[in-house]
């Protein structure tokens, strides 16, 4: 072993030590280690930063943009809004859901189609009576399984595809992940939905409670061009239970309608009373196509090409504004705001909202110009609730950003232009077009993982040039010398997940996947079946919640413990792994 490798296995210990430990968070890691790598030498000085500039690296931070996207423009509703239902059974809620996360997540970002997931999935559960904690872990698997599907499913593919590239002269393409994906998600899927589910622990604590979340009474109007002329209030009951919101009545031209408004007729101009959380109340918003209460005033923010926050003030005891109004103290034309809703512990609100005296311990749900949400809080004296991310979905933009992604996916796949580049036009397209505001696209990005891969890529590229992989390839090839090829493709899924369930996925498909293609040369065999076992295992992340960041975000919210995960991703893993041997030996041949 040379001094070179020494040098970078020290360091790849060193990281992998660290990302167990978690005292560091793991793009500080990273990041020290390119360093420490440049300053012993073993890592070229001109060749530091060409991973920030490498194509998975910005692939993965133009995925989190087009997610972003797509879920502002509400085209996420457009498919759950008509699927989810709290009085199906468990078993087939989780199928149910399990098969949208998998399609979602199969076409962006798999962080960002359970971050779109979850909270349907926790408000089904709460109406349903149950902890979300049963469906939670079974959502998160589903998202993690669909990412295998597509190469920008999961970063995983994407650092595989742009590796091949760089070894073999040419890259995956958007679905040749499919075959062999599509075997391992569909099977992982059905293990979830029938059996894994009954594996979960179930703990009481773990249930969520409604008062926890503000329910606001709200306004939202109907406007002049709205399909819902000639409806009568009680036709939206379907629409209202799905989006968990709740029809108090109309309000028109300025009078409360009582015990007639659920037979009125809807008109134009007709603000509809209810009551909902703020995910909710956009969610029923969005699908039918309402206003906000003030029509006129929404359409003047609208027009002033900022993009628009949606913020949550308390009410403290000494506030100037408690018996004023949001008419009375000009809200809009003073700070270009609109009044969306008011949460008053529980009691009625019985005038027409923008009219209504503001109490003291009033929680306001208000509409502020992009990035005046502080500006306005400070104006009324009310204190900001902590930052829950609610955003203005445009729903009038839903089929355009569905348009551009799918019109870019279908150029890339056809190779009439390069992924990287078709994901940038859409990126562009989104902020031209106001889908993505141009204040929010670096938001988006999910920069400690653009460090991490920026940074471990060069010291991945150094550990090959030093011939590091090769010897790890030969230690592989030694333990397996003699057995048949189906048996060396499982001991390197084997190894590559063992290392998924402890560390960043990232981090260990750029140390496999060129070990996968090492072995392959040594064997005088194709190297794509190796790189298609280290796409699959690395994204099979499924005993521990810090092996994949979906695992990690359903933590909390589900009540779960460390040793919870095991249980169902154990047997989860095992089927991944039967699965896939025999489709990559049929789809890849060696």
């Amino acid at each position: 072993m040379t001094a070179d490798q020494i040098i970078l296995f020290s360091l790849f210990a060193a990281v992998f030590a660290l990302l167990l430990w978690g005292r560091w968070r793991y793009d500080l890691v990273a990041f020290t280690a390119l360093m420490a790598g440049v300053v012993l030498g073993v890592v070229p000085v001109d060749g530091v930063f060409a991973g920030f500039g490498h194509p998975a690296t910005i692939i993965v931070a133009l995925v989190l943009v087009v997610s972003a996207g797509l879920m502002r423009s509400g085209a996420v509703f457009l498919i759950t809004r008509t699927l989810v239902d709290s009085s199906r059974s468990l078993g087939a809620h989780i199928a149910l859901m399990g098969g949208v996360g998998g399609v979602l997540s199969a076409f962006m970002n798999n962080v960002a189609a359970l971050a779109l997931l979850m909270p349907v999935d926790v408000q089904t559960a709460r109406k349903a009576g149950r902890s979300p904690g049963l469906s939670l872990m079974p959502l998160s698997f589903a998202t993690i399984l669909g990412g295998m599907v597509t190469l920008i499913g999961t970063p995983p593919n994407i650092i595989i595809a742009a590796i091949r590239e760089e070894s073999l002269g040419a890259p995956f393409a958007m679905f040749d992940f499919a075959p062999v994906g599509a075997v391992a998600a569909l099977a992982g899927l059905a293990f979830v939905a029938l059996i894994g589910w009954r594996l979960i622990p179930s703990r009481d604590d773990a249930t969520l409670d409604a008062s926890d979340i503000a329910q606001y009474v709200a306004e939202l109007t109907v406007p002049e061009d709205s399909k819902l002329i000639g409806q009568r209030l009680g036709e939206l009951d379907e629409t209202a239970h799905k989006s968990d919101v709740a029809l108090l009545g109309i309000v028109r031209e300025g009078k409360r309608l009582y015990g007639r408004a659920r037979n009125a007729v809807l008109r134009a101009g007709d603000t509809l009373v209810l009551e909902a959380v703020p995910e909710a109340l956009d969610e029923f918003r969005t699908a039918l196509n309402l206003a906000f209460s003030d029509a006129d005033r929404e359409e003047m923010l609208q027009a002033a090409g900022e993009g628009l926050d949606v913020v949550e003030l308390v009410v403290p005891q000494n506030a100037h504004i408690i018996g004023k109004s949001a008419l009375s103290l000009g809200l809009h034309w003073r700070q270009r705001s609109v009044l969306m809703g008011i949460s008053r512990q529980g009691r009625k609100i019985t005038s027409h909202m923008r009219r209504t005296p503001i109490e003291a311990g009033d929680i306001l749900l208000i509409l502020v110009p992009k990035d005046r949400g502080g500006d306005v809080a400070n104006w009324l004296g009310a204190l900001p609730l902590a930052d829950r991310g609610l955003a203005v979905t445009q729903n009038s933009k839903t089929w355009l950003a569905i348009g551009l992604f799918a019109g870019a996916v279908a150029a890339a796949s056809f190779g009439l232009i390069y992924l990287p580049i078709a994901l940038g036009l859409v990126v562009v397209a989104y902020v031209l077009t106001g889908i993505v505001p141009i204040k929010e696209l670096y938001d988006h990005i999910e920069w400690p993982v653009v460090v991490l891969l920026g940074s471990m890529i060069p010291l991945g590229a150094a550990l090959e040039t030093s011939g590091g992989t090769e010897l790890i390839s030969g230690g592989l090839i030694s333990l397996t010398a003699g057995l048949p090829a189906w048996a060396i493709l499982t001991v390197l899924m084997v190894v590559t997940m063992s290392l998924s369930d402890v560390l960043n996925n990232t981090a260990t498909t750029i140390v496999a996947a060129p070990v996968g293609i090492q072995m392959a040369q040594a064997l005088d065999v194709s190297p794509d079946p190796f790189l298609m076992a280290v796409a699959i295992a690395a994204s099979s992340a499924f005993l521990t919640p810090i092996g994949h960041k979906n695992n990690t975000l359903i933590l909390g919210p589900g009540g779960y413990r460390f040793g919870d995960y095991w249980r169902m991703g154990l047997p989860l893993e095992v089927i991944v792994i039967a699965v896939s041997i025999p489709a990559i030996l049929v789809v890849w041949p060696l």
